[in-house]
């Protein structure tokens, strides 16, 4: 009965499959994958307990580039709103974003200064999205990200990119770079339907 038992939990973990008149046998591993959310940078420096600021570095109008496409996907004519801001927690430098914003998909962005509210906030409260992919990866720090977020050039540093859709258009393509030491990501999930 406490065999039964073990082996039933183990089944319900999706750890090994039962199959009738041959025994119980340990299943390959399911490949998971967690939704992420979508997290305003100002409430996740907030719950630390650390003060937030912000600094807009550049707001630029401009058309596509060709190297664009690997971030946002629009055509060559589109416009784009290109940011790059740092966010602060206790005075210190926090994240490192850099952002394009599709102005076909957020008109109003093109007129929003950008210099007292960080684009991601503005964006959840602005439009809807529907669909968004995260790339996470570790990289060593470039002078630039290096000099905005006050560490060394090559310190180990933790790169978040978002790309977001609303309806199947292309809205913003964020990337933002987090000093190693100073910042972990952590998702909670749970066995799918199937195990």
């Amino acid at each position: 009965m406490t065999v039964n038992k073990a082996l039933s939990d183990l089944v319900k973990r999706g750890l090994i499959e039962r199959r009738r008149k041959s025994g119980s046998y340990v299943t390959f591993p399911h490949v998971q994958s967690a939704v992420m959310e979508i997290h305003d940078v100002k409430l996740e420096v907030e719950s630390l307990g650390l003060d937030y600021g912000y600094h807009l570095d550049e707001r630029l109008l401009r058309e596509v580039k060709v190297g664009d496409s690997a971030r946002i996907d629009l055509p060559a004519s589109a416009r784009l709103l290109e940011i790059t801001c740092r966010h602060f927690a206790g005075g210190r430098p926090f994240c490192l974003e850099e952002r394009l914003i599709s102005l076909a998909a957020v008109p109003e962005a093109e007129t929003e200064r950008f210099d007292a509210v960080a684009p991601g906030s503005w964006l959840l409260g602005q439009i809807p999205w529907s669909t968004a992919e995260h790339k996470i990866r570790a990289v060593a720090a470039s002078r630039q990200a290096a000099q905005a977020l006050d560490i060394a050039i090559g310190a180990p540093c933790l790169v978040i990119e978002r790309r977001t859709w609303s309806g199947g258009a292309p809205v913003t393509s964020v990337r933002l770079t987090y000093p190693g030491d100073r910042h972990e990501l952590v998702a909670e999930f749970a066995p799918g339907a199937n195990g």
